[in-house]
């Protein structure tokens, strides 16, 4: 999900969406040139053609005891298990193959990948087609962002606190209207812009207190700021994860052979794909509680809403949960593949 967020330290640009957006989208496409770079591009001599080339070892290694059991299989009459048992070094040859460009169990891999995230994107297309969780998470982020650009204001005294504040409300309108543009005229927008102008017009000089009451302190603003670089933090370990689950492949698909009821292949498959669940289980848990605060704010214009606990739910209770959902959703698939390989050894 790409986000528009920028860190709070630099707010004297007026491009703070696009600036945000940019940085966003060149998140996505860093990751997706390290997926290309590392399962396709010259595998002969990178991370991924190195950890191939231990696979290929370990598979020659436990090919040696793979053939000493199929002997003895066959020798004690047993010539179901034998026939069933030759599919697995076929596999583990055709996935291990490297013409150069990638092996077939990268290119596969790569597949899988895309396919999950084409999953994901299409549900937060769909359950996301208004920019809900962009506008929820921006209703907090415009709490600081305005804080930011008029809390230096306040150690200044008469004329040039005015001036101070002044120029800040014309920076803090091009927000405004950057928001509107995105979003139309929500409440929440005339609600933060009826709060600058209590602060901006007001006839004394604006204090600590009244500032805090208003936008909130700098010890919110800092726990606000930790909370949303944690989501953020989240969905990049996600693509580690998943990076580094998939460049171990060679090495699960190597230990294959051997005389084991569960097969690595299956293991690691199962990791894969819960790690899959965690990131589309992340991105509904966050466009389903996003909802909940568009909603309400947009019901009442006077409602005052404590958005703590939105981003308390994204940086540490929804990652908690769609990892308790991935590993459920793993081990489910994990029981499907094994149950499915028992049954197909039985027919074959």
């Amino acid at each position: 999900m790409n986000l528009t967020y920028i860190s709070f330290a630099q707010f004297g640009s007026t491009d703070i969406l696009r600036n945000g957006a940019i940085t966003a989208q060149n998140i996505t496409t860093s990751w997706d040139k390290q997926w290309i770079e590392i399962l396709q591009t010259n595998t002969n001599n990178n991370l991924y053609g190195a950890i191939t080339k231990l696979g290929i070892f370990f598979a020659v290694g436990t090919l040696l005891v793979f053939v000493t059991q199929w002997l003895k299989d066959l020798l004690e009459s047993e010539y179901s298990r034998p026939l069933s048992n030759l599919i697995m070094p076929f596999v583990v040859v055709l996935l291990l193959a490297n013409p150069g460009n990638g092996t077939t169990l990268s290119h596969l891999t790569l597949g899988f990948r895309n396919f999950l995230n084409s999953i994901n994107q299409q549900v937060i297309q769909v359950a996301d087609s208004n920019k809900i969780y962009q506008q929820a998470l921006n209703m907090s982020v415009a709490e600081e962002v305005t804080g930011a650009l008029l809390r230096p204001c306040q150690s200044l005294m008469g004329e040039q606190q005015t001036q101070c504040l002044t120029k800040a409300k014309e920076k803090i309108d091009t927000l405004w209207q950057n928001y509107r543009d995105l979003y139309g005229a929500q409440p929440w927008i005339s609600r933060l812009e009826r709060k600058v102008n209590l602060i901006v017009y007001s006839s004394n000089a604006v204090s600590e207190l009244s500032f805090n009451s208003l936008l909130g302190s700098t010890v919110q603003t800092t726990f606000k700021n930790i909370l949303i670089s944690s989501q953020l933090a989240f969905h990049n370990l996600i693509e580690a994860t998943m990076l580094l689950v998939a460049a171990l492949g060679p090495l699960a698909v190597g230990c294959s052979l051997l005389p084991v009821v569960t097969k690595p292949i299956f293991t690691w498959l199962t990791g894969f794909s819960a790690i899959g669940i965690a990131k589309i289980s992340f991105n509904i848990i966050a466009v389903i509680t996003a909802s909940v605060i568009v909603d309400v704010s947009s019901q009442n214009i006077d409602a005052e809403l404590d958005l703590t606990w939105f981003l308390i739910c994204l940086g540490v209770l929804a990652p908690i949960l769609s990892l308790t959902l991935a590993a459920f959703g793993g081990f489910s698939i994990f029981n499907a593949m094994n149950n499915t390989n028992v049954w197909v050894r039985g027919r074959i």
